[in-house]
């Protein structure tokens, strides 16, 4: 017999969760923000539960000695699986990568037997995503397999999974004769400048109607974004051109947006989603930065989201002096980047 699912505990965590301030916009470490935004969140959605992250926790049923490794069902747990996304461009794989599976992915990825990171990764060209409804359902139905979602759900009426998403586009930035530009980098002190990210760069300014990649671009920015980029600058108050910077960030919104909407036809009334975006910006020969731009969670019927605005003209910008250095912030609408809103989305629940 099922056990009815008790939401209180799981409810009271996503009220703890959207009670945590969280900073959108600035250009930052990627430490800060994989630790201060991303990890600290997500652990906040499951404290004080079993965390189910490794194939030998699952093993319960085999005939070897490694069944001892197998978890206690009749605990309160969490089975936990990511998935992130990451522009293909080589430039998009250095160290904010890297730091991303050090700092996020090894504590909330599946682990294998031989101790492995098992990722749902995925890169295409731009970043954001090629379909948020096919990166959620992939996401979700490798998670667990039937019989051993059974055992978690009749194990503790507090039980339930977690799917954790980032989505992560990426800008270049360089410094040439005393300017500072957005949209190109250089892959080495050695090499000529190029656009970063080249699939953003190259559906605004060179868009081609055959080019599959462009077009799905242009259907994430939408209509009214592809026009404004692709003929207009957006400026900071230094008058330093951040409209590649402001590109990247959308895309990566939308994604958000998409795929938190997907995920509502996947899951069950135990899912839990939390999800974030973000943009890379990639700096020759120094550490990349990167700019945290929303957070969602999906929970009982209800999508909640903070984010950035998908409207480009009404972004702007502006340079603060932060960790010796001039620091990009993206401002939306004029708000508070530190205290966004936070937008509900009711849904009908799916439950299997």
């Amino acid at each position: 017999m099922s056990i009815s699912f008790d939401a209180t505990a799981a409810q009271k965590r996503i009220d703890q969760f959207w009670s945590l301030s969280a900073s959108f916009g600035m250009e930052r470490n990627a430490y800060h923000n994989y630790l201060n935004e991303i990890v600290s969140d997500r652990y906040a959605l499951i404290k004080g539960l079993q965390l189910l992250r490794d194939e030998l926790q699952l093993a319960a049923a085999s005939e070897t000695d490694i069944q001892a490794c197998g978890a206690d069902f009749s605990l309160p747990s969490v089975v936990t699986t990511l998935a992130y996304t990451n522009c293909g461009d080589r430039i998009h794989q250095g160290e904010a990568t890297k730091r991303y599976r050090d700092v996020v992915a090894s504590r909330f990825a599946t682990l294998s037997e031989i101790g492995e990171l098992k990722l749902e990764a995925f890169f295409p060209a731009g970043g954001g995503t090629d379909n948020g409804s096919t990166l959620a359902h992939v996401t979700v139905a490798h998670q667990l397999d039937e019989p051993l979602r059974q055992q978690l759900y009749n194990g503790n009426s507090q039980s339930m999974a977690l799917v954790a998403i980032d989505l992560k586009t990426h800008v270049g930035r360089l410094e040439e004769g005393g300017q500072r530009i957005y949209g190109q980098t250089r892959e080495s002190p050695w090499r000529e400048p190029r656009a970063a990210c080249g699939a953003i760069a190259g559906a605004l300014n060179h868009y081609q109607p055959h080019n599959l990649i462009h077009r799905r671009i242009r259907g994430d920015l939408g209509e009214e974004n592809f026009q404004y980029l692709s003929h207009q600058q957006i400026l900071t108050e230094e008058g330093v051109d951040i409209t590649m910077a402001v590109a990247a960030a959308i895309v990566a919104i939308r994604g958000i947006k998409n795929t938190a909407m997907a995920l509502t036809q996947e899951m069950d009334e135990r899912g839990l989603a939390h999800l974030t975006a973000s943009t890379t910006v990639n700096r020759p020969s120094r550490d990349d930065l990167v700019i945290y731009l929303a957070r969602a969670t999906v929970f009982g019927g209800k999508v909640r989201i903070q984010s950035m605005g998908t409207k480009a003209e009404r972004y702007s910008g502006k340079l603060i002096t932060y960790a010796g250095e001039q620091r990009l912030q993206l401002i939306y609408d004029n708000q508070d980047s530190n205290n966004l809103p936070i937008q509900d989305i009711p849904y009908t629940l799916i439950k299997n």
